[in-house]
């Protein structure tokens, strides 16, 4: 493994942290002491970081490049994060989600690059997504559909990635392939038993149409039977036309809509606005782009099992 790269001075580690490499609690560089001979492991943004920490385990040494409470889709990677992804043994990244980070992975000559999109199915998803959406034939001011690589919201499809991410890690350390193994099937595991608990949970609700922020739940909405309808598309920072900010009104009226979802890395002022305009609640439902002190919860299954109770609430859950 990359041990030379560690032997670095404890001033060099912390100016390497200021710049945005120890992104996560648990995902930072340390010094040589702690981490000599471990199968070093970039990540691009929380969800990939934690796949890596759970299926590695003590074997590796996981660092972010998206700091805790930055947005994943505006990062721009430093030169010196450049030089850290080029010095690692693998990459753990989603294509198509940093246009940088896909850069910097491309012209890289890491020889385990694991893009997660590869690892399951990608699909199509505009403003609206779910089994509604097929029964509207017209979507005023609706955003186009586009590759939606939001694939962590949905537990099936990250289990797909778990279990791609495992074999990739065996192969590349072969030395603690059974660990890997063994790590890979009880995370799935887990991700099979929170699908059931979202199933079971959101099966009898009193309505079926969810409003959000941004269009990240999509595979979510589609596996469990709902409809989100986006103030945003993909992208978080784009701006609603006034047609879309009237259709989500009436559809909210159509469908008994109690609720508009914001998140916890992008500012809820369009949110609240139209939340005030439909004379609607305001409730958080996190897209896990990244865990800060505002989430509800401390990693990936805290924070997806209180977006089943606020989306329990909002749908008036039998």
């Amino acid at each position: 493994m990359n041990i030379g790269r560690r032997l670095i001075p404890g001033t060099a580690v912390a100016a390497v942290t200021a710049l945005g490499l120890g992104a996560l609690s648990a995902c930072s560089l340390t010094s040589a002491e702690g981490n000599t001979g471990k199968f070093d492991v970039v990540a691009s943004f929380y969800p990939m970081a934690f796949l890596a920490e759970q299926i590695g385990g003590n074997h590796v040494h996981v660092t972010s490049l998206t700091q805790p409470g930055q947005e994943p889709h505006d990062l721009e990677i430093s030169a010196r994060q450049t030089a850290q992804l080029q010095e690692s043994d693998a990459v753990l990244y989603l294509k198509n989600l940093q246009p940088s980070v896909d850069d910097a992975v491309a012209q890289s000559e890491i020889k385990t690059k694991i893009d997660a999109a590869s690892l399951t199915t990608l699909e199509e998803h505009g403003n609206e997504v779910g089994g509604h959406a097929a029964a509207h034939d017209t979507h005023q001011g609706e955003e186009s559909g586009a590759k939606d690589p939001h694939i962590w919201l949905d537990p099936v499809r990250y289990a797909q990635v778990a279990q791609g991410v495992g074999k990739a890690f065996e192969k590349a350390d072969p030395k603690h392939a059974a660990d890997y193994a063994k790590n890979t099937a009880a995370l799935v595991k887990r991700l099979d038993d929170l699908n059931q608990q979202y199933a079971t949970g959101l099966r009898n609700t009193k309505s079926k149409v969810f409003i959000t922020t941004h269009a990240a739940f999509g595979y979510l909405a589609e596996r469990y039977g709902l409809t989100e309808e986006a103030i945003n598309g993909l992208d978080p920072e784009s701006e609603p036309s006034a047609a879309r900010v009237r259709q989500l009104e009436s559809i909210a009226k159509a469908d008994g809509v109690s609720t508009v979802f914001y998140e916890t890395l992008v500012s809820d002022k369009t949110a609240k606005t139209v939340a005030q305009d439909a004379n609607l609640k305001t409730d958080v439902l996190d897209p896990l782009e990244g865990i800060t002190a505002k989430s509800r919860g401390s990693d990936y299954f805290q924070v997806m099992q209180s977006n089943l109770k606020a989306l329990q609430t909002a749908l008036e859950a039998k």
